[in-house]
């Protein structure tokens, strides 16, 4: 059985000061909502009305060029928040959020977090630093495309994923979650054969393994100089 909504709250940086009894109130406010892998959330140009919580499974958060091609901005998963920026700004989604899985998330409107952030100005602090560690990471999402060839970033996105969904076994470090070159192109901005050369090329070397849509990262601190651009 999942989490309650007064104890998802208290494992989301944003709300977890707060005293009980009013997670326990702002939990009340909370709409819950599921979406099958691959539903779309809201798209880019959407109105903003609603800030989201994630219970279960994984969002991606992605920019659609008008010929269709995806980039994977950010992935968040249990406990993490989103869509906070058009509720901060009043203008309308700014990407699109796509359930990366099967996803249980729950919504909370403009007024009650407006209200919520009224009486507790220190959360504020807390959101800043949130969207500050975004902002950074977009930049070098950005630095990543215009100066890193693919091999690269395709390095970089497998340690990012690796530290935030990796399981430690004794070959390396295994990342659980399973995706499809698709959804691994997408987070690298390059085009999935691009992608699939430069897997098999670290698979050659030893640096990962990949079996059924799973990577093994095998050599850590080898991918991580690739990264850097060794």
């Amino acid at each position: 059985m999942g989490l309650s909504e007064t104890e998802l709250l208290a494992k989301v940086p944003l709300f977890s000061g707060l005293p009980e009894e009013e997670r326990e109130r702002l939990g009340s406010l909370l709409r819950p909502r599921r979406y099958a892998r691959g539903e779309v959330i809201f798209l880019e140009g959407d109105e903003g009305t609603a800030l989201c919580v994630i219970a279960e499974g994984r969002i991606r958060i992605q920019l659609t060029g008008a010929d269709g091609r995806e980039v994977v901005i950010n992935v968040y998963g249990p406990c993490d928040f989103f869509g906070e920026l058009a509720l901060l700004d009043g203008e309308p989604r700014s990407a699109d959020a796509i359930a990366q899985d099967a996803s249980r998330v729950y919504w909370l409107q403009r007024e009650d977090f407006a209200a919520f952030l009224d009486s507790h100005p220190r959360a504020a602090m807390t959101m800043l630093a949130s969207l500050s560690r975004r902002l950074r990471h977009t930049t070098r999402v950005v630095q990543d495309a215009t100066f890193r060839d693919v091999p690269a970033r395709l390095a970089r996105v497998l340690l990012d994923l690796a530290s935030r969904n990796g399981q430690v076994i004794p070959q390396g470090i295994r990342i659980e979650s399973r995706l499809t070159q698709g959804e691994l192109a997408a987070m690298v901005g390059a085009s999935r054969e691009t992608v699939n050369r430069a897997l098999r090329g670290f698979e050659q070397r030893g640096l990962i393994g990949w079996e059924a849509s799973r990577i093994t990262i095998l050599q850590t601190e080898q991918l991580r100089a690739r990264a850097e651009g060794a």
